[in-house]
């Protein structure tokens, strides 16, 4: 992998977009799984442009939220954690020629966005993040990094490595959350027990499993994710 070389002068926006211009882009999954690998597509790095130089040019701290990894209709299209086409054009002003998409996890973290007072302050304290930085597919839908074992073993090395870079950014949090409250939470805390990236892990509940299991009772979670991120920020 790219080495990260951080100049005094980089802003956060900078330093994300170099690492995520910056991953490999070669390889070999085991088990017929297929990378989605957004970031020399054109319009996706003109998008995550626009936007992380819009909220993350300047060198504040922010708490990483760490989700699985990016979803075929959401941030495989965009390149930038639960957002989708259509939320990226209408909540933050970026105007785009993607395939308007529209993504269920995407519309429950619009809504806490939203709640916590709007992509300004949201994203002036949290940013998005994943375990595995590319997507994944199998037989042309979702696959998780963690779905079987020779595909986590594959991967490793990148995401402890994709970790300790972003743990590096200036001025981030060693308290972070994970996104999802099962595998990808375990994971998480088997690694920091090897690696001690982080202070502490708090969980907040995946939005996809919310909306589709939840949803008449999705202001309840958008509470539980509000009391969380206001905890993370004390």
């Amino acid at each position: 992998m790219a080495q990260n070389n951080v100049s005094i002068d980089m802003t956060l926006a900078d330093q994300i977009l170099d690492f995520y211009f910056s991953l490999p882009k070669e390889f070999d999954p085991p088990n017929d799984v297929e990378i989605i690998y957004p970031y020399d597509r054109p319009e996706t790095r003109r998008v995550m442009e626009a936007f992380y130089t819009k909220y993350y040019s300047d060198t504040r701290p922010r708490t990483l939220l760490f989700g699985i990894n990016p979803g075929r209709h959401g941030a495989g299209l965009t390149g930038v954690g639960f957002t989708d086409p259509i939320l990226m054009e209408e909540k933050c002003g970026i105007v785009n020629t993607l395939e308007k998409r529209s993504e269920l996890s995407a519309n429950f973290i619009c809504e806490v966005v939203d709640a916590y007072g709007g992509p300004e302050a949201f994203y002036g304290d949290f940013l998005f993040t994943t375990v595995l930085p590319f997507g994944l597919l199998r037989n042309g839908k979702n696959y998780n990094y963690y779905d079987d074992k020779e595909t986590l073993h594959y991967f490793e090395p990148l995401i402890v490595e994709s970790i300790r870079k972003q743990m590096a950014y200036p001025n981030v949090s060693r308290r972070i959350a994970t996104i999802g409250r099962g595998k990808n939470l375990v994971y998480l805390q088997a690694l920091n027990k090897r690696y001690d990236f982080f202070e502490s892990i708090e969980v907040l509940p995946h939005p996809r499993w919310v909306m589709q299991y939840r949803r008449k009772e999705k202001q309840k979670y958008i509470g539980v994710y509000l009391d969380t991120l206001k905890r993370l920020r004390t």
